[in-house]
């Protein structure tokens, strides 16, 4: 099986990428959003405990975040293999991750890791939010902060796929083929 994290800042170009790595590859996509709100939608014992925390504001603990992303990955064990996308967040969770999957004798690949320079990153968010009506994408105070997060608290994760020996950064800044030509060349040596 081949599992791979695709890694990056808030408009790095992770959703544009993932969906071409799952249409080359036939990899599927994991997103802990959407895993989320499919669980707590049919009332899961474990849906209905990420909601309790949802529903206070409370982040879920990284425990519940892996065993949701876990689940999801049993149910489709016939899958080619998995792109992570933006998903571990914290080194706690690559933690847990990486024993769930060695216990199932699954391991993560690689961790493909999108650089863009955050004048572009903050360009890129806005033109996204004029485009799709996001009024988060059209805040600067709101974007200024989800990059000051994503610096603060899952930036660090790279620290630990570059221990690992996972690691690959990848220029994002091009065009939408010129960067997943960057990718592809990194999944071939792997795949």
């Amino acid at each position: 099986m081949f599992n791979l994290v695709l890694f990056g800042p808030p408009g790095s170009g992770k959703g544009t990428q993932s969906a071409r790595i799952v249409e080359r590859y036939q990899l599927k996509h994991i997103s802990t959003g959407d895993i989320f709100r499919k669980e707590m939608d049919a009332k899961t014992a474990l849906g209905l405990k990420a909601k309790s925390y949802v529903e206070k504001g409370n982040l879920v603990p990284d425990e519940l975040v892996v065993d949701l992303v876990m689940n999801f990955l049993d149910q489709h064990g016939d899958e080619r293999g998995f792109i992570f996308d933006g998903f571990p967040r914290t080194i706690r969770q690559a933690e847990i991750l990486r024993t769930e999957l060695f216990e199932r004798g699954q391991t993560i690949k690689l961790m493909i890791d999108l650089k863009v320079p955050e004048a572009e990153l903050l360009e890129r968010m806005r033109k996204r939010g004029k485009k799709s009506g996001r009024a988060d994408d059209q805040d600067e105070d709101i974007l200024q902060n989800r990059l000051k997060i994503y610096r603060d608290s899952t930036e660090p994760v790279i620290s630990f796929y570059t221990k690992h020996h996972k690691h690959y950064e990848i220029d994002g800044v091009g065009t939408v083929d010129e960067v997943f030509n960057r990718i592809s060349s990194v999944i071939e040596q792997f795949i």
